[in-house]
């Protein structure tokens, strides 16, 4: 019989990098850590990990293994949450991966407001625009823009008629001035986000002519969304992101809109993670919670974005 002692070490052991770091999140000696993991290898008839002096890594039967062992963990964290709820409110850990700009600037004061309502739950938040792999990492949910890739996640819609907005700084706009259309933009900085090596310098809209790309350039670009915006607000440049990572900007007057008549590109949020049995109570509260928000946003600025009624001229 495997035991629950024994699966804590194993994914401590895969989070932590060793078997010394996994015994101090667990609060374990690290020889009581080491018996663990040598009697559910017995128990498994496998060897989990390849060590030696300086590295541990999983083996091929190790990497099979622990989505399972993780899916058991969580499994006996829902349901204690499950019954911690029927008595009055949800608790546990939920651990989030999120966009650097969506989850400094409009998912934490949201945050605020959701644990006032469950101050028993607590939040664990990954802040970054690399991809989080959820099958490894100790994540639950991730929050993610655009169209998923991976066809195997689970994916609950959260924002799904969010789109990019075309704007700039008044400062930025009295220098140079606003374009008059999409290919004034190639006389303009425009301010660029990259993940991993690529350079989005490929900017979409639907306009008067249908759908349109134009290929940007400029003097700045940075694989953090959130820089990106605190360019634009400097006054360094157009930028073309997420309305609701802007939408605090819009409202303030610290960013304007720019060529309005044409419509910025989908770029849906989702909440998403590996497997169903992942929705948990927390979880579902989550997301009914951060659709509201992001629903109430979107309407509250949806007159902002809309385009002119007149033809420009």
């Amino acid at each position: 019989m495997v035991r629950l002692e024994d699966l804590q070490v194993f994914v401590a052991a895969v989070e932590a990098g060793s078997f010394s770091a996994a015994s101090r999140v667990l609060n374990l000696t690290p020889a009581v850590a080491s018996t663990a993991m040598k009697r559910l290898e017995r128990e498994l008839d496998v060897r989990l990990f390849v060590r030696s002096t300086r590295s541990l890594r999983l083996t091929d039967e190790g990497e099979r293994y622990l989505s399972h062992a993780r899916l058991a963990l969580k499994a006996l964290e829902d349901g204690r949450m499950t019954v911690a709820r029927k008595k009055g409110g949800l608790t546990g850990i939920l651990k989030l991966s999120v966009p650097s700009d969506f989850g400094r600037n409009v998912l934490l004061p949201w945050l605020d407001e959701f644990q006032d309502q469950f101050p028993k739950l607590t939040v664990q938040m990954r802040v970054s625009d690399r991809v989080a792999d959820l099958y490894r990492q100790p994540v639950d949910v991730a929050i993610r823009y655009g169209v998923l890739e991976d066809s195997t996640l689970v994916s609950q819609p959260l924002a799904p008629t969010n789109r990019r907005v075309l704007c700039a700084a008044p400062a930025y706009l009295a220098r140079h001035g606003a374009p008059e259309s999409l290919e004034g933009l190639r006389r303009h900085n425009c301010l660029r986000f990259t993940l991993g090596d690529v350079v989005h310098d490929r900017w979409a809209f639907h306009g008067p002519q249908g759908a349109e790309v134009i290929t940007v350039d400029g003097n700045r670009f940075c694989d953090d969304a959130d820089v990106v915006r605190r360019w634009a607000l400097a006054g360094q440049g157009l930028v073309y992101k997420s309305f609701l990572d802007l939408a605090g900007d819009l409202q303030a007057g610290r960013l304007v809109p720019v060529l309005p008549e044409y419509r910025g590109e989908a770029t849906p949020l989702h909440l998403v993670c590996a497997h169903r049995s992942l929705l948990s109570p927390a979880v579902a509260r989550l997301r009914d919670f951060l659709k509201a928000r992001c629903e109430a946003l979107l309407a509250t600025m949806e007159p902002l974005l809309s385009p002119p009624t007149s033809p420009r001229r």
